[in-house]
């Protein structure tokens, strides 16, 4: 869904700061459209390393121990690494704070803008970093003028954002014009579940919100970042279009039904499953108004302040605090998938609409989207901001001053009214995003 309304000026925008505190407000601790009923259920605990440590009891013990061993596998060519790839385990790229976590570790994409239409090099956008042969380590096309970092994302917790009926988004989609004066307007991007032909949901995994369905996100990684194909991606990745197959072990064939490691990409869609929610720093004081009676002292005053000023300036309208997830048998992902009992009815904070905007930051790639999606990125979430070292889609954000200056476009009237903030109010809100 794309609403688009005439844009407002920033002291028209700045006139409405109190109904968008107010809404939003509501909108963390009332029964409302986009929240759970009051009050919210207990925050699941914060992951940990160690198998049996960090399932939020969708697995057993076991299975989610063994679900982490093969999301930690190193593959190797006998068990169908590349011949081009960017790196061997999926925990090789998803490891902090915890495996399945986000890292520093970058992917490469890159693609031709000519006339106004973005297309594809040979052999797609995505550049893998290795290979099995120095040979056909694919290489950026000299006449490929758009070039973009793409930083690894963490999964933990991301079974609950598959759990969010496709309508909670699109309902967040059509409310943002409204709270905006019609300055921001997210896009729901519907993309294909591939492991229900035909149908399609709305996309919420990747910077660009290319899949909806954590298998088809998990399907695509084997694929596109360790050269393993699966019965959803049976197609060999080439090197900048050209067949790698005579670099792969003698009579091996990746696709066959009874092939072993078919089975794995659903191990690691269930370990992502079964990742409990992001939790916030210890200490940090709960969302949402303070119950009657209660004092914060010390560091928990300043982390609530900076949570009223996150809100009142209009932050939350894409960085949305709370989300709900379906009640137990929701279908979702166009009907692949139902609501397990351990993920329903769960109110999380992930600070994030999942919606593609236009921030200034668009990285001119597009994927399962059409043109107009090129300069869009996806809301990124900011729980578990706390723990990580480079910010925005490409890494290249140190800090989070330096995130919050670099937004632009649909964010530019919420950015003015944070560099008009008082000194101490700046602080408050970067010490709440820090409590994350």
């Amino acid at each position: 869904m794309d609403i688009r309304l005439s844009s407002a000026s920033s002291k028209e925008f700045g006139g409405q700061r109190l109904a968008v505190f107010i809404l939003f407000w509501g909108f963390l601790t009332s029964s409302g459209p986009w929240a759970a009923p009051a009050p919210p259920p207990p925050r699941p605990p914060q992951p940990s390393n160690g198998p049996g440590q960090n399932n939020n009891g969708l697995l057993s013990p076991s299975d989610f121990s063994a679900a982490v061993a093969v999301f930690s596998q190193q593959q190797t060519p006998s068990t169908g690494l590349g011949p081009v790839f960017n790196d061997d385990a999926c925990a090789q790229c998803h490891h902090a704070p915890n495996v399945g976590g986000d890292s520093q570790v970058t992917a490469l994409r890159a693609g031709i803008f000519s006339e106004g239409v973005f297309s594809d090099p040979p052999g797609g956008s995505l550049i893998d970093h290795r290979a099995l042969a120095p040979q056909i380590v694919p290489r950026v096309p000299n006449n490929a003028n758009v070039r973009s970092i793409r930083a690894s994302i963490s999964t933990l917790g991301d079974g609950y954002v598959e759990a969010v009926p496709d309508q909670t988004l699109l309902s967040i989609a059509a409310a943002q014009p409204g709270l905006s004066n019609g300055q921001i307007h997210g896009v729901a991007n519907w993309v294909p579940v591939l492991e229900l032909p035909h149908s399609t949901a709305v996309g919420r995994f990747g910077w660009k919100s290319q899949h909806a369905s954590l298998l088809s996100f998990s399907a695509d990684a084997f694929r596109n970042e360790m050269g393993i194909t699966t019965p959803l991606f049976p197609t060999e990745l080439s090197s900048n279009g050209n067949s790698v197959q005579a670099f792969e072990p003698a009579g091996f064939f990746e696709t066959t039904p009874n092939r072993p490691n078919n089975n794995d990409v659903i191990s690691v869609t269930s370990f992502i499953r079964s990742t409990p929610v992001r939790a916030r720093i210890p200490g940090a004081p709960d969302l949402g108004v303070v119950p009657r009676g209660v004092v914060l002292s010390g560091q928990a005053q300043f982390i609530k302040a900076g949570e009223g000023t996150f809100m009142t300036i209009g932050c939350a309208i894409c960085h949305v605090a709370s989300l709900t997830t379906g009640a137990q048998g929701t279908a979702v992902n166009g009907g692949a998938y139902t609501v397990q009992p351990p993920l329903a009815g769960i109110t999380f904070h992930p600070f994030s609409d999942y919606l593609l905007h236009d921030v200034g930051t668009g990285d001119g790639i597009v994927q399962t989207g059409d043109q107009s999606t090129r300069n869009l990125i996806r809301t990124a979430p900011l729980w578990g901001i706390s723990t990580r070292k480079t910010l925005m889609h490409d890494g290249a954000s140190l800090d989070i001053p330096a995130a919050i200056s670099r937004h632009a476009g649909e964010a530019s009237v919420v950015i003015q009214s944070f560099n008009a903030l008082p000194a101490s109010d700046q602080q408050n809100l970067i010490t709440f995003l820090n409590s994350l």
